[in-house]
């Protein structure tokens, strides 16, 4: 596994080839609430497997760590959902700023980094003070991410975190590790624990559906996303669409806000595996213990 740092982004490759490029320092309209991101993202097979700025949603980012209801502000991008409004674009777009890198090499394979960030408002106050920390390994076939993030209230008052659904919109619990699939994954298969037999996999109907693990397979690649026994509120509710594209996210605040006081800390990690092929669910379940081998015992950090 080697790392290259650019200036302004990471470059993760594997045997030569790049797995995924990751964006620190992002020139991004203030609308679209810059923040880092990872794109293009590859299977080891090469196959493209995010998207980034798509028409219909510009703040969409790849794989992206946003949120879109934190206190008065927006970390996701675009518009904000309010209560009796719905959707309405407001001079609240933040940014999460990245000030420094370590970046860090294991045994066995394992790469990765530690990073320090400041959430900034749109008036230009610090919020939070994040502390980033990402592994990445990689074996035949497929290869995994470690993804942790510890984000301190530093405003001086509670900042509630939420989603579009706790503010009232239904269904609507987005917020936390996003990802954005390209035009060619819509209308892939949803798995989880709990699809077994031919034709199991679901689609948009598992929207808010709780569990410790959901994958997207698209047509010729399967990402996999774990929640982490140590987040709180664990198995979280994922926010998943199939159509009328696919995405998927791990949603701590689902349905229910929380508030970090002043000075205070929230700490989610989650992992995420990038495997060539359409994948059953015990493929998934297979890659998902042989992740937990590797990377908790190598982890550079």
């Amino acid at each position: 596994m080697s790392l290259r740092d650019d200036g302004a982004r990471i470059h993760v490759s594997w045997d030569g080839a790049e797995l995924f490029s990751y964006t620190y320092r992002a020139d991004d309209p203030r609308v679209e609430s810059p923040r880092p991101y990872l794109h293009p993202v590859r299977t080891l097979g090469g196959e493209l497997v995010t998207d980034c700025r798509p028409d219909d949603h510009p703040w969409h980012k790849g794989i992206a760590w946003s949120w879109p209801n934190v206190g008065t502000e927006n970390f996701w991008g675009g518009p904000t959902y309010r209560r009796g409004d719905g959707y309405v674009q407001l001079d609240n777009n933040g940014a999460i700023r990245s000030e420094s890198f370590e970046l860090a090499r294991a045994a066995d394979g394992v790469a990765g980094w530690t990073e320090q960030l400041r959430w900034v408002t749109a008036t230009g106050q610090t919020w939070f003070a994040e502390r980033r920390r990402m592994a990445v390994t990689a074996w035949p076939r497929a290869w995994a991410c470690a993804f942790e993030s510890t984000m301190r209230n530093v405003s001086g008052r509670p900042v509630r975190m939420g989603s579009p659904t706790t503010e009232g919109r239904d269904n609507a619990g987005y917020g936390g590790l996003f990802w954005r699939g390209p035009r060619s994954f819509a209308g892939g298969r949803v798995l989880t624990p709990a699809s077994t037999g031919e034709d199991a996999a679901g689609g948009d109907e598992l929207m808010g559906w709780r569990g410790p693990w959901l994958a997207f397979a698209g047509p010729s690649a399967t990402l996999i996303f774990a929640d982490s026994p140590a987040n709180a509120g664990f198995p979280c509710q994922w926010f998943v669409r199939s159509s009328p594209f696919a995405c998927v996210c791990p949603a701590p605040f689902f349905a229910t806000a929380h508030s970090v006081p002043s000075s205070d800390a929230v700490t989610l990690r989650y992992d995420v595996i990038v495997a060539d092929g359409d994948l059953d669910t015990e493929s998934c379940e297979r890659l998902l213990t042989r992740k937990e081998e590797l990377l908790c015992q190598n982890e550079p950090w």
